[in-house]
């Protein structure tokens, strides 16, 4: 039977008035989530807590790939809400309501992340950091299709644009990687107000520490330390496997 330590939080920052990004920490089912919310303070708020909500309500069990389906299942009837019911339900055009997502569930050491836009999903193995989600932003479009370097596509004006958010089109495209956990191992989940403040060598250090609750407080205060001009948030999960038999 697998433990998991897991530790969520999300904060304001030191510039916005209202916090858009959402968490949903479901460790006793392995699931797990970031939200981040765009389309203006209400908006924004209300579809990454749209998507929260969905998700800590689904029925999971024992069988990864049905929970899969079931965690897609709920994120479209969220991009059709968003698109469709409340924009219609205003009787006139209505600003993007939209929210990126990453989420991660896992059953035993196997484990599935699922993510639209540029919130993340990071590894850390054997003190080394490894980015398993790609950003679905304009720059990431340059580097991947017009084979600029990270340097000249993060000096287009519209870099960080997002090419996939949920309610951002009326069909939803979802990415998803599968792999298998090992001891030892740390999943970070985060939206980009947390990753863009801090270098990877200070994700690697909060990372290296003995608890997901350590990891958590270490970035935050990390971040809090500088400008932390956009919302963060972020969660650690640390599997513990049952020991070996002898």
């Amino acid at each position: 039977m697998i433990h998991w330590d897991s530790a969520s939080q999300t904060h304001t920052g030191k510039v916005r008035s209202r916090n858009e990004d959402a968490v949903l920490d479901r460790r006793p089912h392995s699931l797990w989530a970031v939200a981040d919310g765009m389309g203006g303070h209400q908006n924004g708020a209300l579809a990454s807590r749209m998507i929260v909500e969905q998700l800590a309500d689904l029925p999971l069990g024992a069988n990864l790939d049905q929970n899969q389906r079931r965690i897609r299942q709920a994120l479209h009837q969220v991009n059709h809400r968003l698109t469709q019911d409340l924009t219609l339900s205003a009787g006139q055009p209505a600003p993007l309501i939209g929210s990126t997502v990453v989420a991660v569930t896992a059953y035993g050491m196997r484990a599935m992340c699922l993510w639209a836009g540029d919130s993340r999903c990071y590894l850390w193995r054997r003190q080394k950091l490894y980015l398993l989600s790609k950003d679905h932003t304009l720059a990431q479009q340059l580097i991947s299709g017009a084979n600029m370097s990270p340097a000249q596509a993060a000096r287009h004006p519209s870099a960080q644009a997002l090419t996939r958010a949920v309610g951002a089109h009326q069909i939803l495209r979802l990415d998803v990687t599968e792999f298998n956990l090992q001891s030892g191992d740390r999943l970070l989940l985060c939206s980009d107000g947390l990753y863009r403040a801090l270098t990877v060598r200070q994700l690697n250090q909060a990372l290296a520490l003995h608890s997901a609750r350590a990891a958590v407080e270490h970035l935050f205060a990390q971040v809090l330390q500088g400008a932390a001009s956009d919302n963060l948030s972020a969660i650690v999960i640390r599997p513990t496997p049952p020991p070996s038999l002898p």
